[in-house]
C-alpha cells in the first residue's frame, strides 16, 4: 500500500512547531511532519501526494462528552427545539403523529423544548398534552435532558399517582395544593422513565446510530462518547462493534450506581478498543441542570425564595462509588453544574483517596458549569480534568444572568482561570443536548457572548489556539489516549480534519462559519462518505 504526502494548505499539529509543510501517512498512521522536500526523500516512487489546495488541515476533534446512542435515538422524535409557546408545541407532536402513526400503546416522544425560551416561561403540564393526545402515552424531554412532562396516559402506564413518593435525587411535579401529579417530572424521576419508553428494535437502533455516527463526522468528530451507558446502549454499541459497523473510535461510560455490571462482565473491552468501541470508565450524577434550576449551589438562586437546588446522593454514597472505581482502577466521569456538587465531588474523591491509594486515574468533573476559583485549585491538586460545557455562555447566558446574577454567571465555565492554574480542560456538546458542533464551541470560548450579545466575563475568554487544543490534545488526555491522537506526531493515528479556512487566521467571530470539508479516520475518508 502506497503512503500518502499531505501538503498544499496550512497545517496545525496541536504541537510544537505549530505548523508542518507536510505530513505522510501509511496504513493509518502518521510517519513524520517536516518538509515535502525532506518527506518526498525516503520513498518518492511509493508516495501519493494529497494537495489540500490552500484549505488547513489539524487533528481531528475529540468529543469530551456527549450521549451518542441517545442522540441517534433522538433522530427517530419530534424536536421541539424550535416551539415558541404551547399551541406550537402541541402543533409539532401532533404533524408528527399524522406522519407516523403510531401502534396501540406506543409512546409519542418529543424532545427538545426549553420553558425558558417558551413564550408561557414555564413547562407544560400533563393538562396541555391531554386535550390533543387522551389515548396515547405522550413523553417530552427538556433540553437539558434533566427533566420533562408526560400526559396523563403515561402516568398511567407508569403507575405513578398521588401516592407515588418522589424518588432519591427527583421530583414529582404536583398540581397546586395537591398531590395529584402535574406531569412534570425532575432528575431522577423523569430519566428512570424516559430511558424505557423507546420502542425501537435493535436493527433499527443501529441505522439511527450509523445516521448519527455520520453526523458526528460531518462536524469533523472522530472520537466520540457515550456519556451514560445502560444495558440497552451498551447492547447497542457491543452489536455495532461485533459487526463492523463503528466508524468513529466510542468510549463507553457505564453508570456506577445500576450498570457495573456492564464492566465487569466485559473485560477485553476495558481500556482498550475493540472495533473502535471501548469503556473508559464509570459515570455518576450529582446533581442537574443551572437552567432548570436543578444544579447544587452553595449560595441560592436568584428570586427563588432560598433555593439552592439538590445533591442526587449523600457524601457516603459518593464516597463508596469513588472506592469502587479507584478500587478497580477506574476513571470516573462526575455530572457536577453547581459548585456545591463540585465540592461533594472534591470532598468525597479526597476521602475515596485516603482509603484507597490509586493516584492517576484523571477523574473528570463534566460541565464544572460554576465551579469556583478556590475548587480550581484543589482539582489541580487533585488531578482532576475539567470538561466545560463553555457553549452554555452563549445558549443560556443570558438565562443564566437571570438565574445566577451577573457575578456569579460571568464566572461560569471558567477556562482562562483553569489555564492560569494549571487545571486540564476540554470542551464538550453535552450531544443531544446540543449538536456536536466543536467550531461553534470554539467560537463561544473565545467570545464568550450570548444570544442577546452581551460579553459574559470577558476575563474568562482564552485564545483561539488554546480553544482548540481543549476539542483535541486535551481531549485525547482525557481519554489517556495523547500518544496516540490529538496532535499531528509520528506514530499517531492519521485522523485529521480539514477545513475551508484556519481558524487561527480569521477573524474570532468567524470561526463558526468555518465549513469541515474532509472527515479522515486512521488514514481513510470518512466524510463526505
Amino acid at each position: 500500500m502506497s503512503k500518502q504526502l499531505y501538503f498544499g494548505g496550512d497545517i496545525l499539529t496541536m504541537e510544537k512547531p505549530l505548523y508542518a509543510e507536510a505530513v505522510l501517512v501509511e496504513n493509518g498512521r502518521i510517519l513524520e511532519a517536516g518538509s515535502i522536500e525532506k518527506l518526498l526523500m525516503e520513498d518518492p516512487e511509493n508516495i501519493d501526494l494529497v494537495d489540500l489546495q490552500g484549505k488547513t488541515m489539524m487533528p481531528a476533534f475529540i468529543d469530551a462528552h456527549s450521549h451518542i446512542t441517545a442522540f441517534a435515538k433522538t433522530l427517530n422524535l419530534v424536536n421541539l427545539e424550535s416551539a415558541k409557546n404551547f399551541t406550537d408545541l402541541v402543533d409539532k407532536l401532533r404533524e408528527f403523529q399524522k406522519k407516523h402513526p403510531l401502534n396501540p400503546g406506543q409512546w409519542l416522544t418529543g424532545f427538545g423544548y426549553d420553558h425558558n425560551f417558551l413564550e408561557e416561561k414555564m413547562h407544560p403540564s400533563k393538562n396541555l398534552l391531554d386535550r390533543m393526545f387522551p389515548d396515547t402515552p405522550v413523553i417530552i424531554a427538556h433540553a437539558s435532558g434533566h427533566m420533562g412532562v408526560i400526559n396523563t396516559a403515561a402516568l398511567n402506564a407508569c403507575h405513578i399517582t398521588a401516592d407515588t413518593p418522589d424518588p432519591e435525587g427527583g421530583r414529582i411535579g404536583r398540581m397546586e395544593n395537591s398531590m395529584e401529579p402535574s406531569g412534570y417530572l425532575e432528575e431522577k424521576a423523569f430519566t428512570e422513565i424516559s430511558s424505557k419508553t423507546g420502542a425501537l428494535s435493535l436493527e433499527q437502533s443501529c441505522q439511527l446510530m450509523e445516521e448519527a455516527q455520520n453526523i458526528y463526522l460531518q462536524y469533523g468528530i472522530t472520537t466520540a462518547q457515550d456519556g451514560i451507558t445502560k444495558d440497552t446502549e451498551w447492547a447497542l454499541l457491543k452489536k455495532m462493534a461485533e459487526e463492523g459497523r463503528l466508524k468513529i473510535d466510542i468510549v463507553s461510560y457505564p453508570d456506577l450506581k445500576e450498570y457495573q455490571e456492564i464492566a465487569l462482565q466485559n473485560q477485553p473491552y476495558i481500556k482498550s478498543y475493540r472495533n473502535h468501541l471501548k469503556i473508559g470508565g464509570y459515570k455518576i450524577f450529582l446533581d442537574g441542570s443551572p437552567q432548570g434550576k436543578t444544579a447544587w449551589l452553595s449560595s441560592p438562586y436568584q428570586n427563588s425564595g432560598g433555593d439552592c437546588g439538590y445533591p442526587i446522593y449523600t457524601d457516603q454514597q459518593v464516597e463508596e462509588l469513588m472506592q469502587t472505581s479507584l478500587q478497580q482502577h477506574m476513571q470516573l466521569l462526575v455530572h457536577c453544574n453547581g459548585d456545591a456538587a463540585a465540592d461533594q465531588m472534591i470532598r468525597c474523591y479526597r476521602k475515596a483517596l485516603e482509603k484507597v491509594k490509586t493516584p492517576g486515574t484523571r477523574p473528570v468533573m463534566i460541565h464544572a458549569q460554576t465551579v469556583r476559583y478556590d475548587q480550581l485549585d484543589e482539582m489541580r491538586e487533585l488531578d482532576m480534568i475539567a470538561s466545560f460545557f463553555i457553549a452554555h455562555t452563549y445558549y443560556w447566558g443570558d438565562i443564566h444572568q437571570q438565574n445566577l446574577g451577573n457575578d456569579r454567571a460571568e464566572r461560569i465555565s471558567p477556562a482562562h482561570t483553569a489555564l492560569e492554574k494549571g487545571v486540564l480542560f476540554t470542551f464538550h456538546q453535552d450531544t443531544p443536548v446540543l449538536p456536536p458542533n466543536m467550531l461553534e464551541t470554539v467560537w463561544c470560548a473565545v467570545q464568550r457572548l450570548t444570544r442577546s450579545g452581551t460579553l459574559l466575563g470577558a476575563q474568562e475568554r482564552i485564545t483561539v489556539l488554546d480553544a482548540l487544543q481543549a476539542v483535541t490534545i486535551n481531549a485525547a488526555r482525557q481519554y489517556r489516549e495523547e500518544r496516540k491522537k490529538g496532535s499531528i506526531a509520528p506514530g499517531k493515528a492519521a485522523d485529521f480534519v480539514i477545513m475551508d479556512q484556519n481558524p487561527l487566521k480569521i477573524s474570532p467571530d468567524r470561526i463558526r462559519e468555518i465549513q469541515i470539508v474532509q472527515t479522515i479516520k486512521d488514514g481513510k475518508i470518512l466524510y463526505p462518505s
